[in-house]
């Protein structure tokens, strides 16, 4: 039965003594526990919030203030951990009806901030390809669709043909889980899909495979395969420090960001199945704009 409550104090009183009954847990545990979501309280009242009123978004905020104050890796971990406990408690006994804690993910990822390319960057490593070759054709294909589409490399070597709507500039790739999700082309994409198409893969293809992207033995291509590509670019374009497997997909995620896309339709074209994973995107273009401010602004 719920127990009347008066504030937000009482609620965790009565979460303390549901660890200490019902799940037995040892008194250091529940000081734990009650230590992290003293935190919140306290973000809770300089943010002038209510906590049966929080949305995602706001736990995602006060979970980026204590990774950005310092806290260890273990101790965010923790921290998540002991908010989605305390969610799934209020939802259990009736205080909320839905529970905002239960999309929250282990902010490992937030604590390095991925490498990415500026605009211009972007356009040296995609000019590098000779487009004289076949093979240089076929490699800005690669580089226009990892860029345009933000597809992880193992997306991007399972695109068949049948993927591809040219007419309509869009493609369909399976993300993790098996997941398909539809994601638009550019025109850049688009025009040198087409001409590899037509000029190049049809003298590649000797075995009659499926998939969109060939090597010149008319295989498809390995992750590693598509590493050593981008790695020989990234070399010609001066980037060598800034190249991995996924700086065009953080890239693609960036630039969308900076020029004032959501992270919802950012989240939906990665195939990001929680938002706080799109969330070090936003943190990725403030420190951006942080680095042009203290480099241009005169009174920095």
């Amino acid at each position: 039965m719920r127990k009347t409550v008066t504030s937000d104090a009482d609620l965790l009183k009565i979460y303390c003594d549901y660890l200490a009954v019902e799940k037995g847990l040892s008194p250091n545990s529940i000081s734990s526990y009650a230590l992290d979501i003293e935190k919140l309280y306290r973000f809770i009242e300089q943010e002038k919030k209510s906590l049966l009123k929080l949305k995602e978004s706001n736990l995602i905020k006060f979970i980026h203030l204590q990774a950005q104050s310092g806290l260890a890796p273990r101790s965010l971990a923790r921290l998540v951990s002991s908010l989605k406990s305390f969610f799934r408690f209020l939802l259990l006994e009736n205080y909320l009806k839905k529970n905002e804690a239960e999309g929250l993910t282990s902010p490992s990822l937030w604590l390095t901030l991925p490498r990415v390319l500026t605009v211009e960057e972007v356009e040296q490593l995609l000019e590098k390809p000779d487009l004289k070759k076949l093979q240089g054709i076929r490699d800005r294909a690669i580089l226009e669709v990892l860029y345009g589409s933000g597809l992880r490399v193992s997306e991007l070597i399972s695109l068949e043909i049948k993927d591809i709507r040219l007419d309509e500039s869009f493609l369909v790739c399976k993300g993790k889980g098996n997941k398909e999700r539809i994601v638009p082309m550019g025109r850049s994409a688009v025009r040198w899909i087409k001409t590899y198409l037509g000029e190049v893969r049809p003298l590649w293809d000797e075995k009659g495979l499926p998939i969109l992207f060939l090597t010149r033995r008319g295989e498809a291509f390995t992750r590693q395969g598509i590493w050593k590509i981008l790695k020989v670019y990234g070399q010609e374009a001066g980037l060598a420090d800034k190249i991995h497997p996924h700086v065009l997909r953080h890239s693609f995620a960036t630039h969308l960001l900076e020029r004032g896309a959501d992270l919802r339709s950012v989240q939906m074209l990665l195939g990001h199945s929680q938002i706080t994973t799109t969330q070090i995107y936003t943190h990725v273009s403030r420190e951006r704009l942080r680095q042009i401010y203290d480099r241009f602004h005169p009174r920095a």
